[in-house]
């Protein structure tokens, strides 16, 4: 295992304590407890959009925490929920008089511990919606019980442009409902990623071969084989895409290629290359296209494709402004 760290149980903390130094002005913990990551720009009268997860996945959860975005995320260890204590300190420290949004992926640790926060907001009488990311087509026939992955991103931008619009939490939600129910993601993985903690791969490909399917903590996939090219990446990540979510020709999305953590720049510029190709040939129109990384799986080789179908109103949040220390749109 080769990291610049230094103990593997400190990877976190120490992560967490280089983002404070780095960006004072922007966020903050509270309750002496660096997993408690707020935003320190709060605004009176605005809902408050909380999400949460495991650490190695940047700039997923904790990156979208900042201006037209999020407010508070409940940082665990690597791949593992936050606390239920964390999520309630978080919530407590963010609340505005508006009520709170907990958005976050359908993981059952999470789930478990967000419903526990909510409890105790209950409470202390401050409302609470919640709502997961579930936009992952291979990892579930059930769209209930699919996986919260890159997606997540159109879900953030939609919540977190209404919550700054100064919408009611029951407007905050719908919109997070709008950008989940119109979102739909495919994902593959070309190589293992390393928890600190551990100190070996979460699980083994061969040297020319890629997993597709494969989740971000290295759940399995639907088929390990031969490598891919580019081309047939996005053909077949489309036809799975669109035969689980129809987009007809002229109507409008929006696309995201997420790299996993070690895909280079270019790569994912050839895939998205490949993918609108193929969206071109069928008629359907290209309102944005975002390339990058967006929810990583620590120094995971691989890629994953997005799709977001909008309307008019989607695309007014999705143009919105937003600035946190990880990710900044104007």
């Amino acid at each position: 295992m080769k990291k610049i760290m230094n103990a593997p149980e400190a990877y976190t903390d120490d992560m967490l304590k280089g983002i404070y130094m780095a960006h004072p002005e922007e966020v903050k913990y509270v309750n002496d407890d660096l997993r408690c990551y707020c935003t320190a720009k709060k605004k009176d009268g605005k809902v408050a959009i909380i999400t949460g997860g495991g650490t190695g996945h940047l700039p997923l959860f904790l990156g979208y925490v900042g201006e037209g975005l999020l407010d508070g995320c409940g940082v665990g260890g690597v791949f593992q929920s936050p606390s239920a204590e964390q999520i309630y300190n978080v919530s407590k420290e963010v609340e505005a008089g508006a009520g709170i949004l907990y958005l976050y992926g359908n993981y059952t640790g999470d789930i478990m511990n967000f419903d526990m926060a909510a409890e105790l907001c209950e409470m202390d009488d401050i409302e609470t919606r919640s709502i997961v990311g579930a936009d992952d087509v291979n990892s579930n026939a059930n769209p209930d019980t699919r996986r919260g992955v890159a997606g997540i991103f159109f879900m953030y931008k939609c919540a977190g442009a209404k919550a700054a619009q100064m919408g009611s939490l029951d407007e905050v939600l719908a919109a997070a409902q709008k950008a989940k129910d119109n979102t739909r993601t495919v994902g593959f993985a070309l190589t293992p990623c390393i928890i600190p903690e551990v100190g070996h791969p979460n699980f083994t490909l061969a040297e020319n071969e890629m997993a597709m399917g494969m989740g971000i903590h290295g759940e399995p996939g639907v088929w390990n084989g031969p490598i891919l090219t580019a081309d047939e990446l996005a053909k077949e990540s489309l036809d799975t895409l669109l035969g689980d979510m129809p987009v007809a020709k002229d109507e409008e999305i929006c696309v995201l290629i997420n790299g996993l953590g070690a895909t280079s720049i270019e790569e994912l510029y050839i895939l998205s290359g490949s993918v609108r190709s193929i969206l071109d040939e069928k008629g359907i129109k290209v309102y944005r296209t975002f390339v990058g990384e967006y929810a990583t799986s620590m120094e995971m080789a691989g890629a994953s494709i997005s799709i977001c179908k909008v309307d008019d109103e989607m695309k007014q949040w999705i143009d919105m402004p937003v600035k946190t220390p990880f990710y900044t749109q104007v």
